[in-house]
């Protein structure tokens, strides 16, 4: 390996150890890498690089995106998709579980955020599942681990890193996310239904963990009060598969039409809370393209050195199996995705095995959703997992307490990636339908 690559990645790793901002990780291990190489400008480049990274039209939806999520977290949507998922499943044996993660599904997917899906969502169901009889631990791994169906089900900032990264159209990736979101969702519900039978004690079935079922009149009152959240989606997907819009005007609307509901119909936010959520808004907005940006400029230093194409000779000489070369990827990224955000580690790795996976036949809009339903699953782990740190904070509870009634929903994730890798038609059938493929 060259020397250059070796200081790079000591460098990453220390600075990860030392707690410093990924960002700036990615940033200085880039310019310690140059510098090894007798780069006359390191600085410069990085700095070009990181620039040239986020200057994208495309890129502009996510700030749109993130502040609409923002302002529908504050928004009192929470409480209306809640009430909803118990009208529709809260009359099962352990209802509550499946509420909470119908729910985390139904935000998620409207927010485009798992960690606001986690806070909102948690808030107000952790205590209550907590006084039906559910043990705290067994809340809190639910609400962590649905959370994350809402970054496969779009509209999703991810999907849009990944599209001006590897080239697929936004609106295929969006039309690509519907389904394995769902299934992954299903199979999270699957495991609160045998966690009502296997351990009902940790699950709340017979201690009240079912919700009585209400009529319809309480159906269709629970669904007025919902349905202008739940019209986002219909309003920005729909807009962008009939050609009203771009994503990137999508976006705008979606923020636009979420300030008319926080502040015009629910009145939950204030004109004196705009700054707050303006600059809120902003530093997550910063966050992530400075991310984007040094990771750009990684990126371009690993194909400056031919990292991707060393790779890809490296795994086709393990094997010329596509599953098996499929199963490596997977395996690799779970671990990636255990110290590393999703952000960059979709900005890092997709030049890396993208061409790997093309070369194997594996369609780009497909490999992309497999990287995303992978890296959820590191969302969900330590010592990175940032909805497991939200959740134990939110359930105000230890991770160790959480790490075993996680370990059935995370094999449930795992088995859903599997699904997900191996039968292309859950990705790709809807994109194809809509004549994107």
């Amino acid at each position: 390996m060259d020397a250059a690559i070796i200081i790079l990645l000591v460098c990453f790793i220390l600075l990860l150890v030392m707690d410093v901002p990924v960002a700036f990780v990615i940033g200085v291990s880039t310019w310690a890498g140059l510098t090894a190489l007798g780069h006359a400008k390191p600085g410069f480049s990085v700095a070009h690089q990181t620039v040239a990274g986020i200057d994208s039209f495309t890129l502009l939806a996510i700030p749109f995106f993130i502040l609409a999520g923002v302002l529908l977290g504050e928004g009192g949507m929470a409480r209306r998709l809640i009430d909803l998922a118990q009208v529709l499943v809260g009359r099962l044996r352990g209802g509550l579980a499946y509420v909470n993660t119908v729910t985390c599904m139904l935000f998620g997917s409207i927010s485009g955020s798992a960690a606001a899906a986690v806070s909102s969502v948690g808030s107000a169901l952790i205590p209550e599942m907590t006084r039906h009889g559910y043990r705290r631990p067994f809340s809190v791994a639910v609400t962590t681990t649905a959370s994350t169906t809402g970054l496969i089900i779009p509209p999703s900032n991810i999907m849009i890193v990944y599209a001006v990264i590897a080239g697929p159209s936004v609106p295929a990736m969006f039309m690509a996310g519907i389904l394995p979101g769902i299934f992954m969702g299903l199979c999270l519900l699957l495991v609160c239904l045998l966690a009502s039978f296997i351990a009902p004690a940790a699950a709340g079935a017979g201690a009240g963990g079912a919700v009585s079922g209400p009529g319809w009149r309480e159906l269709l009152r629970a669904f007025r009060r919902a349905v202008l959240s739940l019209l986002l989606i219909v309003i920005v997907l729909g807009g962008i598969f009939a050609g009203i819009f771009t994503a990137t005007e999508a976006s705008a609307v979606a923020a636009a039409y979420a300030l008319v509901l926080a502040m015009g119909l629910y009145r939950k936010v204030k004109v004196a809370d705009l700054p707050r959520i303006l600059v809120r808004a902003a530093v997550t907005t910063s966050v992530v393209m400075m991310l984007i940006g040094t990771s750009r400029a990684l990126s371009w230093l690993l194909a400056h050195e031919q990292i991707p194409q060393g790779v890809s000779e490296a795994l086709l000489a393990l094997s010329d199996n596509p599953l098996v070369l499929l199963l490596i990827i997977n395996v690799t990224l779970l671990a990636v995705g255990t110290v590393m955000d999703m952000t960059p580690a979709v900005l890092i790795f997709t030049p890396i095995f993208l061409p790997v996976a093309v070369g194997m036949g594996v369609d780009p809009v497909h490999f992309g959703i497999i990287m995303v339903a992978n890296l959820c699953i590191g969302l969900c782990t330590p010592p990175v997992g940032t909805c497991l740190f939200v959740g134990c904070g939110v359930g105000r509870v230890r991770i160790a307490e959480v790490v075993r009634p996680m370990i059935p929903f995370f094999l449930a994730m795992v088995a859903a990636l599997g699904a997900i890798t191996y039968w292309p038609w859950l990705s790709l059938a809807l994109p194809r339908a809509a004549g994107l493929l």
